[in-house]
């Protein structure tokens, strides 16, 4: 990285990445934990709630799986300042989008989720991820990231 390019990393860069970081690894562990069956951490969720995770179709899991893992990485690679952080989390951003639109719209997870709060939630998830990947590509092209 250049000089001209070192400079324009200011510490906002560092908060930013450390806490999209942080975000996304709590991402990783909620789908760990579930897709493990974890007793201990499913142990909150009634048993509708947890018939509906576990009867997740493949496609769903694979989908899911790609958000969380592609969103760690996107993450990952931000902080390395590398500029396919710009297209991981639009992979993340997809996958999201397929994996909630069958959550909310395809199965009847608000209702068995308990209503608006969860929905709500999710929509804070799929906010966070448009400002990552709008966040990355601004760095991209301010040659931020290389």
């Amino acid at each position: 990285m250049s000089e001209e390019n070192e400079s324009k990393v200011s510490w906002k860069f560092w908060v930013i990445g450390v806490v999209a970081l942080l975000w996304n690894a709590v991402g990783a562990f909620d789908y760990t934990m579930t897709q493990t069956q974890n007793e201990a951490y499913m142990s909150e969720f009634t048993p509708e709630q947890l018939e509906f995770f576990y009867g997740f179709p493949t496609w769903v899991v694979a989908t899911w799986a790609t958000a969380v893992w592609a969103s760690l990485l996107g993450a990952v690679l931000l902080l390395l300042r590398k500029s396919l952080a710009v297209h991981v989390f639009l992979v993340a951003l997809v996958a999201m989008a397929i994996t909630f639109f069958h959550n909310f719209f395809l199965s009847n997870g608000m209702e068995i989720m308990g209503g608006a709060g969860p929905a709500i939630f999710t929509a804070v998830i799929f906010l966070v991820a448009i400002g990552l990947y709008m966040y990355s590509d601004r760095l991209k092209k301010n040659g931020v990231l290389s």
